[in-house]
C-alpha cells in the first residue's frame, strides 16, 4: 500500500498531548504504522557515560507516534488535509501516480517499485 505520508511532509498532529502542533517528518517506520515527527512528542532518555568518559546525561530527542494521529498539511491552503493517488495516464497507458490533496494540489509523485511486463 502507497504511504500517504512520506519523509520531509509538513504534518500537523490532529490527537494526543502534541495536538495541533506541526513539524516536518523526520522518519517513517513502516511495519510499525509510525512516524517521527520533528520537535512533537519530545522525550527525555537518560545516557550512560561511555568507556572514554564522553556521553552520559539526560538527552531530549522524538519519539514516534502513530501514523493515524498524524495529516499532512496542504501548502497552497496551509491547512491540514486528507489525501488521495491520482492516476496520470498517457496514451491508455499508467505513467505515475501522484499524491493529491483533497483540493487537487499535488503533494509528490509515488514512487513504484519496477514491475514485469505489464499488458500480457
Amino acid at each position: 500500500m502507497a504511504a500517504r505520508i512520506r519523509k520531509d511532509d509538513i504534518v500537523e498532529v490532529i490527537t494526543g498531548d502534541s495536538k495541533g502542533a506541526r513539524g516536518k517528518v523526520l522518519r517513517v517506520l513502516v511495519d510499525e504504522q509510525r512516524v517521527l515527527v520533528e520537535g512533537v512528542n519530545m522525550v527525555v532518555r537518560h545516557l550512560r557515560r561511555n568507556r572514554q568518559g564522553a556521553g552520559g546525561g539526560r538527552v531530549r530527542k522524538e519519539a514516534p507516534i502513530h501514523i493515524s494521529n498524524v495529516m499532512p498539511v496542504n501548502p497552497k491552503t496551509n491547512r491540514p488535509t486528507r489525501v488521495r493517488f491520482a492516476t496520470v495516464l498517457r496514451g491508455g497507458k499508467v505513467v505515475s501516480k501522484n499524491r493529491v490533496a483533497a483540493d487537487g494540489t499535488v503533494l509528490g509523485e509515488v514512487k513504484r517499485a519496477a514491475t514485469a511486463r505489464q499488458g500480457k
